[in-house]
């Protein structure tokens, strides 16, 4: 404490107080101003740091990633250092569907910061989400060995071996991530998706097609698909088809390779009771594959297909050829295209080719609880019924339609449809049908 050289507190006379409170008292003062700016500064910053990271996640739950990039690179700009931060960059880019970018900011981030498990596990994630498995492995398993108790990363390792349709292992690290934490809810979700073997879906349907020039005809059929496993699945199905009096029968088998490079190779055959009205046999393959083009813009992801089928009938061959697109659009909506070439060729006729089209749109028309209804609007143009013998090359025709499906539970599904088909020689089909799936 300052005191006046003569002893005792300061005076207005003799020892100068009215210098000294200038002086001394403006001094204190300037020390309590930086003291209480210093704290202020510290406060701020220990109240910044999760306030802009809530913000973040609020902008990315709104989908607002114009938002979210901008106030993370604010935060980059204050410290440009900081790989915390840089990693929410990354996150947002992943979270945003840029990809590439995300990737190559991870690896930036894990230059400087090798042995932060995190980073592992976000570019485990951006792998994965790419397609890249191999890659997504190498990355999780860094993650885990620096930290092998966390049950986030046991369980974001499990997802990456499902995909990869290693599901015995896959079962493993889920288990482990629920050991860890018990109310880990994507653990209790992941043993629930790898606790099952073989899946299938039962559906029964019925077809009918009202004419104007003859009987009405109808079909009645059962499938079954069963996915074995990731990689393989196959298909049965049997059908009962009525026409002008004669009644026939077809069986249906095929089986399907799935792999996650290259797509989907499907190959099968029929054979059948024909009576004259339908193919006596049937063959025919079908090559899928499809790509994620990201989680933002209009389209999300597209799936093409090409296929072959041929159908021998008692007085005629068809082969038909058929290109197939689907692009995945935002909020569950698809569009469909496909263009069809069929050769036909009779006995003692030569052969001839003709193209049809169809294309179809599928929306999404409400959702509650576990219940969902979709729509779908079709349009077809030369498209021929070539299960059929007395509809081939006969006619042209123009098809109008729609349809829906109604996920009733997770297993149970009711799918309805109705067309009207406008022909040539004045000729037209009123068709509509059912029918009934089950999942288990």
């Amino acid at each position: 404490m300052l005191v006046c050289p003569q002893g005792g507190f300061p005076r207005r006379s003799g020892c100068g107080s009215d210098r000294w409170w200038r002086t001394c008292g403006a001094a204190s003062l300037g020390l309590l101003v930086v003291a209480l700016l210093c704290w202020a500064s510290t406060a701020y910053g220990q109240a910044q740091g999760p306030n802009w990271q809530e913000q973040v996640r609020k902008y990315a739950q709104a989908k607002d990633w114009e938002s979210a990039t901008r106030l993370v690179e604010q935060e980059i700009a204050r410290a440009p250092q900081d790989m915390d931060v840089r990693a929410w960059r990354a996150r947002v880019l992943a979270w945003s569907g840029k990809l590439a970018e995300s990737e190559r900011e991870y690896l930036e981030i894990l230059k400087v910061a090798p042995t932060d498990p995190d980073n592992w596990m976000g570019l485990a994630s951006v792998y994965l989400r790419e397609g890249r498995i191999p890659e997504a492995q190498r990355a999780i398993d860094t993650a885990e060995a620096l930290d092998p108790k966390r049950s986030d990363i046991h369980a974001a390792r499990g997802r990456i071996l499902r995909a990869a349709g290693k599901a015995s292992e896959a079962r493993t690290e889920f288990q482990s991530a629920f050991d860890l934490d018990p109310d880990d809810a994507e653990a209790q979700e992941g043993l629930l998706s790898v606790r099952r073997g073989a899946q299938h879906e039962l559906r029964l349907g019925q077809d009918n097609d009202l004419l104007n020039y003859t009987q009405d005809f109808h079909d009645e059929w059962a499938s079954l698909v069963s996915q074995w496993t990731s990689h393989w699945a196959t298909s049965v199905a049997g059908g009962f088809y009525q026409r002008s009096g004669g009644e026939a029968g077809k069986f249906v088998g095929s089986m399907t390779r799935r792999q996650p490079k290259w797509g989907a190779l499907t190959m099968g055959g029929a054979i059948a009771h024909d009576n004259a009205v339908i193919p006596k046999s049937e063959a025919f393959f079908d090559l899928d594959h499809g790509w994620k083009t990201g989680e933002t813009g209009l389209v999300r992801g597209l799936e093409l297909s090409y296929a072959q089928h041929w159908y021998w009938y008692r007085s005629a061959r068809v082969l038909t050829l058929n290109g197939a697109t689907l692009v995945y659009l935002p909020r569950e909506w698809t569009f469909s295209l496909a263009a069809t070439g069929a050769r036909s060729a009779f006995s003692g006729t030569g052969a001839a080719w003709r193209p049809s089209a169809l294309t179809r749109l599928d929306f999404p028309l409400a959702h509650w609880s576990d219940k969902h209804v979709f729509g779908n609007v079709f349009f077809a143009a030369g498209t021929e019924n070539f299960a059929v013998v007395d509809q081939i090359g006969s006619f042209a025709s123009q098809t109008y339609g729609g349809g829906g499906r109604f996920q009733i539970t997770p297993s149970h599904e009711v799918t309805a449809y109705a067309g009207y088909q406008k022909r040539t020689q004045n000729r037209s089909d009123l068709s509509f049908g059912l029918s009934y799936g089950i999942h288990f």
